[in-house]
């Protein structure tokens, strides 16, 4: 078993933490590797405020390429870009520009006309507005989604004026009453993004990577490729290595788009590249109240809202699901049951293809991690998440 270990704050039995729990953790990894359940995994772990373990067991592109994944190794984070963009719209909040039950409509004049009007920002943020799910979600026929509406309205668009990609988007109205069920809709959260834009008056990338990412010390986080990154990202596909291959070059500048409609859609439902250490000081500053490293983002009660649950009596049924109340906070997902070991005040979320960002808020124990799943996973695999999530957990003395 080859690890690249990744640079420690401190070792774990100086913050109560057992180090034998790593050397399982590598071995799984490295299992998984080995049955091609996954390419490989960057990990990050932090208890107390402390990185206590960093590692990279495995390969760093899914080409079958021998190159190695590091603790340093890039990634797209997916749905874990959601938690950026709910605390972005809670630092407006916190500005007293906006409240959760402001009407979306109020901000957006697409929506302030039925079925949508009644749909407020606290809607988007816990997925109960009723507009369309991703596709998968649900077994049943859909009409087509919001990304291939606006594709066909942006083919007939004639060039004039600001181009409106939400009102193609939200035509085929809602798939149930807003308020009624829980249904994962990424595009909500791109709504979200134009909110911030609208609200804040900057552009929502911008003010995501100023309000957040700069002042955490992401310096490997963005909305934006730099050469310096795109050298260091996990490659999924051959289109997507000949793209960071140009930026790389410097032959195209990721900042500057390519011109077309999509520029000026917000990427706030999964656009954000990361690294596990960088997602640990994110989520350090939740466990500190909203603070870390001397920078504030969230004020305490902010903190405490997100991470407390907003639903009740709420099903949800996405993903052959039977959940008859679905748990879940602003922006953060709040899992409970027998598949997990961590304690009640934990607030995690996931993102596609795979990668999990957990926050014990009890326990100050903090968790990243990036596992691209291989052929062996057939297209999703609990092992690499919730298995892992147990043997991070298990350290605990």
């Amino acid at each position: 078993m080859s690890v690249i270990q990744g640079e420690i704050e401190a070792l774990p039995a100086e913050t109560g933490y057992d180090a034998s729990r790593i050397e399982q953790l590598n071995c799984r990894f490295q299992d998984m590797v080995d049955r091609k359940i996954i390419h490989g995994a960057s990990y990050c772990i932090s208890h107390k405020g402390k990185v206590i373990a960093s590692g990279g067991i495995g390969r760093n592109n899914a080409l079958g390429i021998s190159s190695s994944m590091r603790p340093d190794t890039i990634f797209g984070i997916a749905s874990l870009t959601k938690t950026f963009t709910a605390t972005a719209i809670m630092q407006l909040i916190e500005d007293g520009l906006i409240r959760l039950d402001t009407y979306v409509g109020d901000i957006l004049p697409q929506f302030a006309k039925k079925p949508f009007n009644d749909i407020t920002l606290r809607h988007l943020l816990t997925h109960t507005s009723g507009i369309y799910p991703d596709e998968g979600c649900f077994e049943e026929p859909a009409p087509k989604n919001q990304w291939d509406l606006i594709a066909e309205a942006a083919e007939k668009w004639n060039g004039q004026g600001e181009f409106d990609w939400i009102t193609p988007a939200i035509s085929g109205g809602l798939r149930r009453p807003t308020g009624t069920e829980w249904q994962y809709s990424s595009f909500g959260f791109v709504i979200l993004g134009e909110v911030i834009s609208r609200v804040s008056g900057q552009n929502v990338h911008d003010y995501i990577e100023e309000k957040i990412i700069h002042p955490l010390k992401m310096t490997d986080s963005g909305f934006f490729h730099t050469p310096a990154t795109a050298k260091r990202s996990f490659v999924k596909n051959e289109s997507q290595k000949v793209y960071f291959d140009k930026i790389v070059s410097g032959e195209i500048d990721s900042r500057n788009g390519d011109g077309s409609v999509w520029d000026k859609i917000p990427s706030t439902g999964g656009g954000i590249h990361s690294t596990a250490y960088d997602l640990v000081k994110f989520g350090n500053a939740f466990v500190n109240s909203g603070r870390f490293d001397g920078a504030r983002i969230l004020g305490r009660k902010s903190v405490e809202k997100m991470s407390s649950v907003q639903l009740y009596g709420i099903p949800d049924y996405c993903w052959n699901a039977k959940e008859p109340n679905r748990l879940y906070g602003i922006g953060f997902d709040i899992r409970r049951g027998p598949a997990y070991s961590y304690s009640d005040r934990t607030i995690m979320h996931e993102g596609a293809g795979a990668s999990s960002l957990d926050i014990d808020l009890e326990e100050q124990l903090v968790a990243a991690w990036f596992v691209p799943f291989d052929e062996g996973a057939n297209g999703w695999s609990a092992e690499p998440l919730y298995n892992v999530q147990n043997i991070i957990w298990s350290g605990l003395m």
